[in-house]
This record gives structure tokens, sequence and C-alpha cells, in this order.
């Protein structure tokens, strides 16, 4: 085991948060802004990239994983959080928006997970947070997530966010799943991911789906998300009241405040 062993606790429903146990000297790392409480004891410090190993120890190593994750339009820095106490502490990070936090641990698929630019939430320290390059041109143009999705490596836990629901589907060899292209979360390294045309005119136009979907062949594991953080603020973007608004705009409550002359 290259990476720290930690324990966690998973708390809520739809908007939740994983609470991470730390012994003496453990270490978790975590993207910008994840953070929601922390014990006295936890040290908490800002670093280039992830932290790991695989990133090598000199100067350039360091700028290599940075710059790899600014290509993935992440920032250069990831923050660690690491117990100098002499009993266990406490740390818990938040999910950006309603979902499921996923727990994975990385030992128990071969060490390597690819997921979609930021459904990365926190990870043990160890484990190399990178990028997985598309090979095929038409999965880079059109598969949502551009030439560019994040890779998980190691052999330690790591925490992954997903919007909605979660639905995780084992494919066998040769079984193929076609899912909307903003709907994939994470897949094992063993899947093959493509992008395939929706087919016909009238559905392409008027299906409301978009042009293309993903497709997915086992063998593997994937990991579908009900509701895309796209699809959700496109909802909130339409409902929300354009050229500045009123207070109000479009209820009752926005009415009386009109008969009362604004006040």
């Amino acid at each position: 085991m290259n990476n720290h062993e930690i324990d966690f606790n998973l708390y809520g429903d739809d908007m939740q948060f994983v609470e991470v146990e730390l012994d003496p000297q453990e270490t978790v790392i975590a993207e910008a802004g994840s953070l929601m409480m922390m014990d006295s004891d936890i040290r908490m410090e800002t670093i280039f990239g992830d932290g790991s190993e695989q990133q090598g120890s000199g100067l350039m190593g360091k700028l290599l994983g940075a710059g790899k994750r600014v290509i993935s339009g992440e920032s250069l820095f990831m923050t660690t959080f690491t117990n100098q106490g002499s009993g266990k502490k406490h740390v818990a990070f938040a999910a950006p928006y309603p979902g499921k936090i996923i727990p994975m641990d990385l030992s128990e698929f071969e060490g390597k997970l690819i997921c979609q630019k930021d459904s990365f939430l926190a990870a043990a320290k160890g484990v190399s947070v990178g990028v997985e390059y598309q090979k095929k041109i038409g999965a880079g143009f059109f598969g949502g997530e551009g030439f560019i999705m994040q890779k998980l490596e190691g052999d330690g836990m790591s925490f992954v966010h997903a919007g909605g629901t979660m639905h995780k589907k084992v494919l066998e060899p040769g079984e193929t799943l076609k899912v909307d292209t903003g709907c994939l979360v994470a897949m094992t390294g063993s899947v093959d991911y493509n992008i395939e045309y929706i087919g016909g005119v009238k559905t392409a136009l008027f299906g409301g789906e978009g042009l293309f979907f993903a497709t997915l062949r086992g063998p593997g594991t994937v990991w579908i998300q009900s509701l895309p953080f796209s699809r959700l603020a496109s909802k909130v973007f339409a409902a929300a009241p354009q050229k500045g608004g009123d207070k109000g705009e479009g209820s009752i409550a926005g009415g009386l405040y009109d008969l009362l002359g604004g006040k």
C-alpha cells in the first residue's frame, strides 16, 4: 500500500458530505474549495499538483504534474490536510451540488479510474490526479468532455461526486451501453469509450438529446449520473429573470411587491 490508508463516513442523502478520519501524520488531498470543516490539529497546506510521488521529487516533476492539471481545466494547486495531533482527527468535504459522493478504492480497479472533469472531490495522499487523453478524434470533439478527462491512479481511497442519482453498471466483454455524453461519471481503464452519431435528421434536430451519445464497451465498470451539472445549470439559467428583472418576478410575491410601490 503506497497511499495513506484512511477511514471515512458519508452523511446526508442528496446534499452529502464525507468525513475522513486521519491517524497521526496521515494526509488527505482535496480540490480547492471543497472543505466543509476540520478539527483543530489538522494542518492545511496548498501544494503544486497532487503531491504524489509519481510526479517526481524535483521541481520539473512538480511543474509537469501541475501543468497537466491546467490542461484539464483544473487549478495549479491542490490542498492537503494532515493530522498533526496525537490522536484520530477528522476533516470533512462537501459535495458542490445535489448528488452522491462515490467512494472508490482504486486497488479494486487495477489502480486506475477515468472520470469526467470536476468530478474528483478528495483522495488519500499518494493517489495521482492526472489527465487522460482521448485518442479517438470523434470522442475528443463530441464527447462532451473534450480530449481530456481526469485520471486517478494509485491503490488508495478516492471520492468522486455525481449529480442526482448514481447508477453503477458492470459491462461484460463485448457488452455495449449507450449513454448521454454528460451522464458519464467514471469508468475503469478497460472500458472502450467512443462517440456515435445519434442518426436521423429529425431525431438529431428535434429530439432534444443532442447529436451524439457515448458508447461504452466492456469489459469493465461504469458509473452513470442522472443529473449532469450542465443540465442543472441550463435549467437554472432558463428560469432566471432575464435583463435584470424585478424582485420576485413571475410570482405572487412579485405582484404584491409592485402593488406596494416596490417598498
